[in-house]
């Protein structure tokens, strides 16, 4: 990711509507959920959510398919994590402890999985 895609990224995310639709989209997983019930769970206008779901969109950071009269829009998981990458990338400067906390949570979240012998 260069740093033109991160800035877009995270100024999509610099707002507490899109960053609450987007945090619901990472739980929702690859099966994302509908428009209408991303605007129903947040208690937000559909006019509103359309123009947050846009910016979104255009940042990359989810993607949207149409399924029957429903739009279904889920997070791209892929683009999250080479935003998160970015932002990592060389951040401890060899002191594994400052990043220990972020590796904590996502071992928390995604397990590693065991290998077979």
């Amino acid at each position: 990711m260069d740093i033109t895609n991160a800035l877009s990224g995270l100024a999509a995310l610099a707002h507490e509507g899109r960053l609450c639709v987007f945090r619901l989209l990472v739980k929702a997983g690859p099966d994302g959920l509908a428009a209408g019930e991303i605007a129903r769970k947040l208690d937000t206008q559909p006019n509103t959510m359309s123009a947050q779901l846009l910016v979104l969109s255009n940042a990359g950071l989810i993607a949207a398919r149409r399924e029957g009269r429903s739009i279904i829009y889920a997070a791209d998981f892929e683009k999250m994590s080479a935003l998160l990458q970015f932002l990592t990338k060389d951040c401890c400067g060899g002191r594994p402890e400052i990043c220990a906390p972020l590796a904590a949570t996502v071992n928390a979240c995604c397990p590693p999985k065991k290998r077979r012998a």
